[in-house]
């Protein structure tokens, strides 16, 4: 009877153990996330069309601009067929605690996305093209950012192309928390022409702006960094105050020079007085 009682209190303790590990597991998407997802709210349970469009509101329910998402190379209008590659990175929110710390959900509503380190997302079994987002192994990079190409319809008047971007940026700890924060960019490319492609690209970004360079690792500049050892460096600065001595040196011998009869501007002057006198006589 005893060991029974045991064996249920051990088998208890486990259950508990896995009801506690697998709500984390479940909330975390280092493998990428996109299209509809359902997340329990504080309203009880919310189901989302899109992520890329709703948020990613597993994370919170609201959108916080610490986060910066940051787009570069954004052309100012598209060209039929031609294939842009785009720069996406996070800016802000907490401080890495764990592996995986970032990741993003995209969609667009023409032309395709594709790149490395970044997938499409399966609805109904079928890779949408139009989506983009994480990988596993892009979601532990440690500047948060992802590098994929945009190729525009093949036919031209096809309209305006809208992206919708959702990018998070948490502590790692592969569960929903208080500290983790997302923010959502969205915006619509028009078809480009002659005086819009030669304006090139531009950066859009979404976020308060208030974005904080890294702190070096350092302060400073060591002198053997320098490619100067210590010896070489006095030795550079006796040669520095040498080259100061003979220029002061070479200056007072041209001013004063050795001669008994021409003590500084006042014997000139003597010797100028009476040169005039012997003229005189």
């Amino acid at each position: 009877m005893l060991k029974t009682t045991r064996t249920s209190r051990t088998s208890l303790l486990v259950l508990v153990g896995l009801l506690l590990v697998i709500p984390a597991l479940a909330s975390s998407y280092h493998g990428g996330i996109g299209g509809p997802q359902s997340h329990q709210g504080s309203n009880g349970a919310v189901e989302i069309d899109d992520v890329a469009k709703s948020g990613c509101l597993c994370h919170n329910e609201v959108a916080d601009n610490s986060v910066q998402i940051i787009l570069d190379d954004v052309p100012y209008g598209w060209v039929a067929g031609e294939t842009y590659t785009l720069r996406l990175q996070l800016i802000g929110g907490p401080d890495a605690t764990g592996v995986y710390t970032a990741g993003f959900a995209m969609r667009v509503s023409l032309g395709t996305l594709t790149g490395d380190d970044v997938q499409n997302w399966e609805i109904d079994g079928t890779v949408d093209e139009q989506t983009l987002t994480h990988t596993e192994a892009s979601a532990a990079t440690s500047d948060r950012s992802w590098t994929f190409d945009w190729v525009a319809p093949a036919e031209a008047e096809a309209g305006a192309a809208t992206f919708w971007i959702s990018g998070n940026s948490v502590n790692g700890d592969q569960g929903p928390g208080v500290e983790d924060r997302w923010n959502q960019l969205q915006f619509a490319l028009t078809e480009g022409d002659d005086a819009s492609t030669a304006l090139g690209t531009r950066t859009l970004f979404a976020g308060d702006g208030n974005v904080s360079p890294p702190e070096p690792d350092h302060h400073g500049v060591d002198l053997h960094h320098m490619g100067a050892k210590l010896r070489a460096h006095w030795l550079g600065l006796l040669g520095f105050g040498a080259v100061i001595g003979v220029i002061v040196f070479a200056g007072l011998l041209l001013r004063y020079g050795f001669s008994t009869s021409y003590k500084g501007r006042s014997n000139q002057l003597r010797l100028r007085y009476k040169l005039n006198r012997r003229g005189d006589q």
